[in-house]
């Protein structure tokens, strides 16, 4: 084996600054900046932690073959040490291979009513809680920031904020790096409850996922960019549910977007919340902007940036969930429902990183 893998030696050392910077109580004082760093640090943890690894077999192996002529000891054990070597170095390959560097980062993740009128709205309701028995599942935290249901007990549009507790050893345990790929139209088949003819319909909802900011930094944004409104709350049908202008609207004017909180009880903690579903969109804005302008969507090939493609279709009368990207199909539909995502999104991680690697050995 003649590979020295020079290109893992600046991950390295980035690794080595990384980690004396981490050791600074100063950097601590920065909430936003040392979760920033200790994302980056458990990225380059697999890379040093398969390099030494490789390092090792490669020695070993040499060691043995230098020692093959004088000891039949060693000659007999030289077989099994050059297939460990082997083996380390095609596992360093593919932790070399380029990932999402916001695998680690916790997600906003937005579902919204589409066509269908009152079905899809239940069906977004459907979809909010099978994320929030998935997140439950992982041992994610999850917290509803804003919500517009309807009288039927659905929702025209959540907004739910997702986050990994502790400290992530690994950014593939992101909840980034699981749940971006649920981004695009999921198609629902069933007889709805308005449905007095038993005939089958055809319904979808919308979800939109971005990876959160937790560095208020990342994103700067011009306080003259912003026109902040406030107004009364209100419930399904329009009724006022407060008596005061808490409710905000945020439009940021450059780029158009508009976020609205009216879920809690202060107008402060509104404009809070609504900043931080702000940033977010910013920042998954600016990551694509970016990479069609590099004509190279570093992204992931499975997540759509086309959020109107249909990916997903969950057909009531066959108990079937069927991913249109991966081919993905299983007749266990209640239990997907009730948080058993794991499969599903496996078969998009895998697809994904098949993805990487055949890109990577193309280069």
């Amino acid at each position: 084996m003649t590979e020295d893998f020079a290109v893992a030696r600046p991950l390295l050392a980035e690794h080595a600054e990384i980690e004396q910077a981490l050791a600074d109580p100063a950097v601590h004082a920065d909430a936003g900046r040392a979760r920033t760093l200790g994302r980056r640090y458990a990225e380059l943890n697999r890379v040093v932690g398969a390099y030494r690894a490789w390092r090792t077999a490669h020695d070993d192996a040499a060691a043995a073959a230098e020692l093959a002529d004088e000891d039949e000891s060693f000659a007999a054990e030289l077989p099994a040490l050059r297939d460990a070597e082997t083996d380390a170095a095609e596992h360093l390959r593919r932790v070399l291979v380029p990932r999402d560097p916001d695998d680690g980062r916790d997600v906003i993740l937005e579902i919204k009513a589409g066509e269908g009128g009152d079905e899809s709205a239940l069906f977004a309701g459907d979809l909010l809680r099978m994320y929030l028995r998935y997140a439950e599942r992982r041992g994610w935290s999850a917290q509803v920031l804003e919500s517009t249901e309807t009288e039927l007990g659905g929702y025209k549009d959540v907004q739910v904020a997702i986050k990994s507790k502790g400290t992530l050893q690994d950014p593939a345990d992101g909840v980034w790096a699981h749940l971006k790929y649920e981004g695009g139209v999921h198609r629902v088949q069933r007889v709805p409850v308005t449905e007095s003819q038993g005939r089958i319909h055809t319904s979808a909802a919308g979800v939109l996922v971005f990876p959160e900011v937790d560095d208020p930094g990342e994103v700067e944004i011009e306080p003259n960019d912003l026109r902040i409104d406030v107004y009364r709350s209100s419930g399904p049908g329009g009724q006022s549910v407060n008596t005061t202008d808490s409710a905000v609207r945020i439009t940021h004017l450059p780029t158009g977007i508009v976020v609205s909180m009216q879920n809690e009880k202060s107008q402060l903690q509104n404009k809070e919340q609504a900043l931080r579903v702000l940033r977010a969109r910013l920042l998954a804005a600016q990551q694509e902007a970016a990479a069609a302008e590099a004509a190279d969507i570093r992204r992931s090939q499975v997540r759509t940036v086309d959020r109107s493609e249909r990916i997903r279709t969950y057909n009531y009368p066959e108990n079937r969930v069927a991913d249109h990207r991966t081919g993905y199909k299983a007749y266990n539909l209640d239990h997907v429902l009730a948080g058993d995502l794991d499969a599903v999104v496996r078969s998009a991680i895998e697809t994904d990183e098949a993805a990487r690697l055949a890109a990577a050995g193309d280069a």
